[in-house]
Protein backbone atom coordinates (compact mmCIF):
# COMPACT_ATOMS: atom_id res chain seq x y z
CA UNK A 1 0.00 0.00 0.00
CA UNK A 2 0.99 3.43 -1.12
CA UNK A 3 -0.03 6.91 -0.89
CA UNK A 4 0.38 9.09 -4.20
CA UNK A 5 -0.45 12.82 -2.70
CA UNK A 6 -3.97 12.65 -1.16
CA UNK A 7 -4.75 9.45 -3.60
CA UNK A 8 -4.31 5.80 -2.40
CA UNK A 9 -2.71 3.05 -4.35
CA UNK A 10 -3.24 -0.50 -3.05
CA UNK A 11 -0.96 -3.58 -4.42
CA UNK A 12 -2.22 -7.24 -4.53
CA UNK A 13 -2.55 -10.16 -6.80
CA UNK A 14 -5.31 -10.84 -8.84
CA UNK A 15 -8.05 -12.33 -6.45
CA UNK A 16 -6.15 -11.94 -3.14
CA UNK A 17 -8.03 -11.69 0.01
CA UNK A 18 -6.53 -10.10 2.98
CA UNK A 19 -8.43 -9.42 6.21
CA UNK A 20 -8.08 -6.75 8.48
CA UNK A 21 -9.39 -5.72 11.73
CA UNK A 22 -10.10 -2.16 13.25
CA UNK A 23 -11.74 -1.41 16.75
CA UNK A 24 -13.61 -4.99 16.50
CA UNK A 25 -14.67 -4.71 13.01
CA UNK A 26 -13.37 -7.35 10.86
CA UNK A 27 -12.83 -6.32 7.07
CA UNK A 28 -11.90 -8.12 3.42
CA UNK A 29 -10.18 -6.70 1.21
CA UNK A 30 -10.16 -8.25 -2.41
CA UNK A 31 -8.90 -7.73 -5.95
CA UNK A 32 -11.24 -8.30 -8.51
CA UNK A 33 -11.87 -7.95 -12.48
CA UNK A 34 -15.01 -6.40 -14.04
CA UNK A 35 -15.68 -7.94 -17.52
CA UNK A 36 -15.09 -5.00 -20.18
CA UNK A 37 -18.25 -4.85 -22.41
CA UNK A 38 -17.65 -5.36 -26.45
CA UNK A 39 -16.06 -2.21 -28.53
CA UNK A 40 -18.70 -2.56 -32.01
CA UNK A 41 -15.17 -1.00 -33.31
CA UNK A 42 -13.52 -4.63 -32.05
CA UNK A 43 -14.29 -7.99 -32.34
CA UNK A 44 -12.30 -8.70 -28.82
CA UNK A 45 -13.40 -8.55 -25.69
CA UNK A 46 -10.56 -6.14 -23.14
CA UNK A 47 -9.61 -8.07 -19.71
CA UNK A 48 -11.88 -5.69 -17.71
CA UNK A 49 -11.37 -3.06 -15.47
CA UNK A 50 -9.72 -4.12 -12.02
CA UNK A 51 -11.07 -2.97 -8.80
CA UNK A 52 -10.65 -3.15 -5.10
CA UNK A 53 -13.83 -4.43 -2.85
CA UNK A 54 -14.08 -3.88 1.02
CA UNK A 55 -16.14 -5.89 2.49
CA UNK A 56 -17.55 -5.33 5.96
CA UNK A 57 -20.94 -5.76 8.15
CA UNK A 58 -23.33 -2.92 7.67
CA UNK A 59 -23.09 -2.31 11.50
CA UNK A 60 -19.64 -0.67 10.68
CA UNK A 61 -20.51 1.61 8.04
CA UNK A 62 -19.84 4.63 9.75
CA UNK A 63 -16.54 3.33 11.70
CA UNK A 64 -14.95 1.91 8.60
CA UNK A 65 -16.42 5.41 6.33
CA UNK A 66 -15.30 7.80 9.02
CA UNK A 67 -12.40 6.04 11.03
CA UNK A 68 -10.97 2.98 9.13
CA UNK A 69 -10.67 4.81 5.56
CA UNK A 70 -8.61 7.91 7.66
CA UNK A 71 -6.40 5.24 9.18
CA UNK A 72 -5.60 3.06 6.16
CA UNK A 73 -4.76 6.59 4.12
CA UNK A 74 -2.89 7.64 7.56
CA UNK A 75 -0.81 4.43 7.20
CA UNK A 76 -0.35 4.61 3.63
CA UNK A 77 1.16 7.96 3.87
CA UNK A 78 3.49 6.46 6.37
CA UNK A 79 5.07 3.79 4.79
CA UNK A 80 5.61 5.88 1.92
CA UNK A 81 7.53 8.75 3.57
CA UNK A 82 9.86 5.61 4.98
CA UNK A 83 10.47 3.78 1.79
CA UNK A 84 10.97 7.06 -0.47
CA UNK A 85 14.63 8.24 -1.42
CA UNK A 86 15.88 10.94 0.64
CA UNK A 87 17.65 13.97 -0.30
CA UNK A 88 20.50 16.15 1.04
CA UNK A 89 20.00 19.42 -0.37
CA UNK A 90 22.87 22.55 -0.68
CA UNK A 91 22.10 25.95 -1.65
CA UNK A 92 23.46 27.24 -5.18
CA UNK A 93 26.09 29.77 -5.42
CA UNK A 94 24.82 30.99 -8.23
CA UNK A 95 21.31 30.58 -7.64
CA UNK A 96 20.87 34.13 -9.13
CA UNK A 97 21.90 33.31 -12.46
CA UNK A 98 19.11 30.61 -13.09
CA UNK A 99 15.43 30.42 -13.03
CA UNK A 100 15.77 26.64 -11.72
CA UNK A 101 15.75 25.87 -7.88
CA UNK A 102 18.01 27.52 -5.72
CA UNK A 103 19.09 23.94 -3.99
CA UNK A 104 20.55 21.48 -5.70
CA UNK A 105 20.37 17.59 -4.52
CA UNK A 106 22.33 13.76 -4.18
CA UNK A 107 20.18 11.40 -2.71
CA UNK A 108 21.20 10.81 1.18
CA UNK A 109 22.20 7.61 2.02
CA UNK A 110 24.49 8.22 5.36
CA UNK A 111 24.35 5.05 7.70
CA UNK A 112 24.03 6.75 10.90
CA UNK A 113 21.53 6.13 13.76
CA UNK A 114 21.68 6.97 16.99
CA UNK A 115 22.01 2.64 17.94
CA UNK A 116 25.66 3.41 16.46
CA UNK A 117 26.46 6.92 18.05
CA UNK A 118 29.11 7.22 21.14
CA UNK A 119 26.49 8.84 23.31
CA UNK A 120 25.08 7.51 26.79
CA UNK A 121 22.25 5.37 26.85
CA UNK A 122 19.80 7.85 28.82
CA UNK A 123 20.99 10.81 26.69
CA UNK A 124 19.76 8.84 23.14
CA UNK A 125 16.80 7.89 24.83
CA UNK A 126 15.69 11.32 25.53
CA UNK A 127 17.01 13.02 22.26
CA UNK A 128 15.30 10.00 20.79
CA UNK A 129 11.86 10.58 22.54
CA UNK A 130 12.04 14.50 21.94
CA UNK A 131 11.93 14.05 18.41
CA UNK A 132 9.47 11.48 17.98
CA UNK A 133 7.29 13.86 20.06
CA UNK A 134 8.24 16.26 17.91
CA UNK A 135 7.25 14.66 14.92
CA UNK A 136 3.83 13.29 16.20
CA UNK A 137 2.71 16.38 17.58
CA UNK A 138 0.88 18.07 14.50
CA UNK A 139 -2.28 18.26 16.92
CA UNK A 140 -0.37 20.00 19.82
CA UNK A 141 1.35 22.58 17.47
CA UNK A 142 -2.19 23.50 15.79
CA UNK A 143 -3.92 23.58 18.97
CA UNK A 144 -1.52 25.84 20.77
CA UNK A 145 -1.48 28.13 17.65
CA UNK A 146 2.53 27.63 16.88
CA UNK A 147 4.08 26.87 13.71
CA UNK A 148 5.01 22.94 13.14
CA UNK A 149 9.00 23.47 14.13
CA UNK A 150 11.90 23.35 16.05
CA UNK A 151 15.12 24.77 16.60
CA UNK A 152 17.86 22.55 17.51
CA UNK A 153 21.39 23.40 18.50
CA UNK A 154 24.24 20.80 18.70
CA UNK A 155 27.80 22.18 20.39
CA UNK A 156 30.75 20.65 21.50
CA UNK A 157 34.75 20.36 20.98
CA UNK A 158 35.29 19.03 16.93
CA UNK A 159 35.08 15.10 16.20
CA UNK A 160 31.93 15.29 19.56
CA UNK A 161 29.74 13.66 16.31
CA UNK A 162 27.72 16.59 15.74
CA UNK A 163 27.14 15.88 12.10
CA UNK A 164 26.42 12.21 12.76
CA UNK A 165 23.93 13.43 15.35
CA UNK A 166 22.05 15.57 12.47
CA UNK A 167 22.42 11.92 9.76
CA UNK A 168 20.71 10.08 12.78
CA UNK A 169 18.06 12.79 13.12
CA UNK A 170 17.65 12.49 8.90
CA UNK A 171 17.61 8.76 9.54
CA UNK A 172 15.37 8.38 12.54
CA UNK A 173 12.71 10.69 11.14
CA UNK A 174 12.95 10.23 7.60
CA UNK A 175 13.60 13.50 6.89
CA UNK A 176 15.18 15.52 3.51
CA UNK A 177 18.28 17.49 5.33
CA UNK A 178 18.95 20.95 3.61
CA UNK A 179 23.16 22.29 4.21
CA UNK A 180 22.57 25.69 4.15
CA UNK A 181 26.09 27.66 3.36
CA UNK A 182 25.18 31.23 4.70
CA UNK A 183 28.70 32.68 3.21
CA UNK A 184 26.84 31.67 -0.46
CA UNK A 185 23.69 33.33 0.39
CA UNK A 186 23.47 36.95 -1.24
CA UNK A 187 21.37 38.88 1.03
CA UNK A 188 18.03 38.28 3.44
CA UNK A 189 15.97 38.18 0.58
CA UNK A 190 17.63 35.13 -0.90
CA UNK A 191 17.90 33.35 2.39
CA UNK A 192 13.99 34.03 2.70
CA UNK A 193 13.66 32.39 -0.91
CA UNK A 194 15.78 29.66 0.45
CA UNK A 195 13.43 29.40 3.48
CA UNK A 196 10.74 28.79 1.15
CA UNK A 197 12.06 26.18 -1.31
CA UNK A 198 12.43 23.82 1.79
CA UNK A 199 9.94 21.15 1.72
CA UNK A 200 8.43 20.07 5.14
CA UNK A 201 9.51 16.98 6.98
CA UNK A 202 12.82 18.13 6.70
CA UNK A 203 16.09 18.99 8.81
CA UNK A 204 17.51 22.88 7.80
CA UNK A 205 21.48 22.82 9.11
CA UNK A 206 23.71 25.79 9.22
CA UNK A 207 26.91 23.86 10.37
CA UNK A 208 29.63 26.09 12.65
CA UNK A 209 26.76 28.88 13.16
CA UNK A 210 30.01 30.87 14.37
CA UNK A 211 32.30 31.75 11.42
CA UNK A 212 29.22 31.53 8.78
CA UNK A 213 27.28 34.81 10.13
CA UNK A 214 29.04 38.62 9.45
CA UNK A 215 28.29 40.37 12.18
CA UNK A 216 29.53 43.55 13.40
CA UNK A 217 31.51 45.67 15.98
CA UNK A 218 32.68 43.16 19.36
CA UNK A 219 30.20 40.27 17.75
CA UNK A 220 32.33 40.04 14.97
CA UNK A 221 35.17 40.02 17.03
CA UNK A 222 34.28 37.38 19.01
CA UNK A 223 32.95 34.83 15.82
CA UNK A 224 36.55 34.99 14.40
CA UNK A 225 38.03 34.49 17.04
CA UNK A 226 36.04 31.22 17.22
CA UNK A 227 37.43 30.07 14.16
CA UNK A 228 40.81 28.45 13.70
CA UNK A 229 43.24 30.62 11.00
CA UNK A 230 42.00 28.33 8.29
CA UNK A 231 38.40 29.12 8.47
CA UNK A 232 39.19 32.53 9.38
CA UNK A 233 40.50 33.42 6.22
CA UNK A 234 37.91 31.25 4.48
CA UNK A 235 35.56 33.47 6.29
CA UNK A 236 37.11 36.76 5.49
CA UNK A 237 37.03 36.26 1.61
CA UNK A 238 33.45 34.57 1.75
CA UNK A 239 31.39 36.68 3.52
CA UNK A 240 32.46 39.81 1.86
CA UNK A 241 30.38 38.31 -1.20
CA UNK A 242 27.24 37.83 1.72
CA UNK A 243 25.27 40.77 3.47
CA UNK A 244 22.87 38.22 5.43
CA UNK A 245 22.73 40.09 8.83
CA UNK A 246 21.71 38.76 12.32
CA UNK A 247 18.57 39.96 11.79
CA UNK A 248 17.61 38.18 8.47
CA UNK A 249 18.49 35.18 10.10
CA UNK A 250 16.44 35.72 13.36
CA UNK A 251 13.50 36.34 11.12
CA UNK A 252 14.61 33.00 9.38
CA UNK A 253 14.49 31.09 12.50
CA UNK A 254 11.01 32.68 13.47
CA UNK A 255 9.59 35.16 11.45
CA UNK A 256 6.29 34.91 9.87
CA UNK A 257 8.00 33.27 7.08
CA UNK A 258 9.45 31.08 9.21
CA UNK A 259 5.82 29.32 9.09
CA UNK A 260 5.19 28.62 5.21
CA UNK A 261 6.45 24.82 5.87
CA UNK A 262 5.54 22.54 8.43
CA UNK A 263 7.48 19.58 10.36
CA UNK A 264 10.78 20.88 10.24
CA UNK A 265 13.65 21.33 12.33
CA UNK A 266 16.20 23.74 12.22
CA UNK A 267 19.68 22.87 13.47
CA UNK A 268 22.77 25.47 13.80
CA UNK A 269 26.08 23.58 15.14
CA UNK A 270 28.95 25.58 17.18
CA UNK A 271 32.11 24.81 18.69
CA UNK A 272 32.22 27.28 20.81
CA UNK A 273 28.68 28.25 22.12
CA UNK A 274 29.77 30.78 24.40
CA UNK A 275 31.09 32.99 21.74
CA UNK A 276 27.46 33.40 20.07
CA UNK A 277 24.97 35.90 20.58
CA UNK A 278 22.12 35.24 23.20
CA UNK A 279 19.39 36.76 20.87
CA UNK A 280 20.42 33.65 17.97
CA UNK A 281 20.05 30.53 20.81
CA UNK A 282 17.69 31.72 23.23
CA UNK A 283 14.58 29.29 24.08
CA UNK A 284 11.58 29.66 21.37
CA UNK A 285 14.70 29.87 18.74
CA UNK A 286 16.98 26.89 19.33
CA UNK A 287 14.09 24.83 21.57
CA UNK A 288 16.29 22.30 22.43
CA UNK A 289 20.40 22.53 23.51
CA UNK A 290 23.02 19.24 23.16
CA UNK A 291 25.71 19.29 24.10
CA UNK A 292 27.94 16.40 23.14
CA UNK A 293 31.31 16.21 24.86
CA UNK A 294 34.47 14.14 24.84
CA UNK A 295 33.75 10.15 25.13
CA UNK A 296 32.74 8.50 28.04
CA UNK A 297 33.17 4.93 28.80
CA UNK A 298 29.62 4.19 27.70
CA UNK A 299 30.27 6.06 24.54
CA UNK A 300 33.53 3.92 24.13
CA UNK A 301 31.47 0.28 24.64
CA UNK A 302 29.26 1.27 21.49
CA UNK A 303 32.24 2.02 19.44
CA UNK A 304 33.73 -0.92 20.45
CA UNK A 305 30.57 -2.95 19.60
CA UNK A 306 30.27 -0.51 16.05
CA UNK A 307 34.53 -1.44 15.22
CA UNK A 308 35.03 -4.87 17.01
CA UNK A 309 32.03 -6.33 17.54
CA UNK A 310 33.22 -7.00 21.90
CA UNK A 311 30.74 -6.79 24.76
CA UNK A 312 33.58 -6.97 27.39
CA UNK A 313 37.09 -7.51 26.95
CA UNK A 314 39.96 -7.92 29.52
CA UNK A 315 40.73 -4.77 28.68
CA UNK A 316 38.25 -2.78 29.37
CA UNK A 317 39.05 -1.90 32.84
CA UNK A 318 41.81 -0.44 31.71
CA UNK A 319 40.02 1.71 29.07
CA UNK A 320 37.68 2.42 31.54
CA UNK A 321 40.11 4.27 34.39
CA UNK A 322 42.22 5.97 31.23
CA UNK A 323 38.93 7.32 29.67
CA UNK A 324 37.24 8.67 32.65
CA UNK A 325 40.40 11.18 33.31
CA UNK A 326 41.26 11.66 29.94
CA UNK A 327 39.64 14.42 27.08
CA UNK A 328 39.53 12.48 24.04
CA UNK A 329 36.88 12.77 21.38
CA UNK A 330 34.67 9.52 19.82
CA UNK A 331 36.21 10.50 16.74
CA UNK A 332 39.73 10.16 18.15
CA UNK A 333 38.54 6.49 19.90
CA UNK A 334 37.21 5.35 16.65
CA UNK A 335 40.12 6.05 14.74
CA UNK A 336 42.35 3.66 17.03
CA UNK A 337 39.80 1.37 17.29
CA UNK A 338 40.06 1.35 13.22
CA UNK A 339 42.11 -1.48 11.70
CA UNK A 340 45.28 0.09 10.34
CA UNK A 341 46.22 -2.85 7.86
CA UNK A 342 44.71 -6.33 6.76
CA UNK A 343 47.57 -7.77 9.56
CA UNK A 344 46.74 -5.46 12.34
CA UNK A 345 42.74 -6.21 12.05
CA UNK A 346 42.46 -8.07 15.56
CA UNK A 347 40.62 -6.73 18.77
CA UNK A 348 43.75 -6.80 21.06
CA UNK A 349 45.72 -4.37 18.50
CA UNK A 350 42.87 -2.42 18.16
CA UNK A 351 42.44 -1.87 21.68
CA UNK A 352 46.22 -2.03 22.36
CA UNK A 353 46.35 1.33 19.84
CA UNK A 354 43.38 2.77 22.24
CA UNK A 355 44.95 2.56 25.54
CA UNK A 356 48.41 3.83 23.91
CA UNK A 357 46.51 6.81 22.53
CA UNK A 358 44.83 7.17 25.72
CA UNK A 359 48.22 7.19 27.85
CA UNK A 360 49.37 9.99 25.46
CA UNK A 361 46.57 12.30 25.73
CA UNK A 362 46.60 11.83 29.39
CA UNK A 363 50.28 12.68 29.71
CA UNK A 364 49.82 15.76 27.51
CA UNK A 365 46.89 17.01 29.59
CA UNK A 366 48.99 16.56 32.79
CA UNK A 367 52.01 18.81 31.36
CA UNK A 368 49.53 21.61 30.09
CA UNK A 369 48.31 21.73 33.25
CA UNK A 370 51.50 22.20 34.73
CA UNK A 371 52.62 24.90 32.25
CA UNK A 372 54.51 22.54 30.42
CA UNK A 373 55.33 23.18 26.98
CA UNK A 374 54.33 19.84 24.64
CA UNK A 375 57.96 19.03 22.83
CA UNK A 376 57.17 19.08 19.15
CA UNK A 377 59.10 15.86 17.06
Amino acid sequence: METDGEKLVLSMDDYQRVTDEFHGAKVWWGLRRRPAAASKWSMYVGEGRRFYKLTFHKRYRELIIKSYLVHVMKKGKEISKRNRPRKLYTNRADSSKSSSSMWSHIVFDHKASFETMALDYEKKQKIVEDLLAFSKNKDFFERAGRAWKRGCLLYGPPGTGKSTMIAAMANLLSYDAYDLKLTAVKDNIELRRLLIETTSKSIVVIEDIDCSLDLTGQRNKMAEESCSKDEKEKWKKERKKSRVTLLGLLNFIDGIWSSCGSERLIVFTTNYVEKLDPALIRRGRMDKHIELSYCSFQGFKVLAKNYLNLDNHQTFERVESLIGVTKITPADVAESLMPKSPLQNDPETCLSNLIQALEEANELEAKKSKGIEPTKN
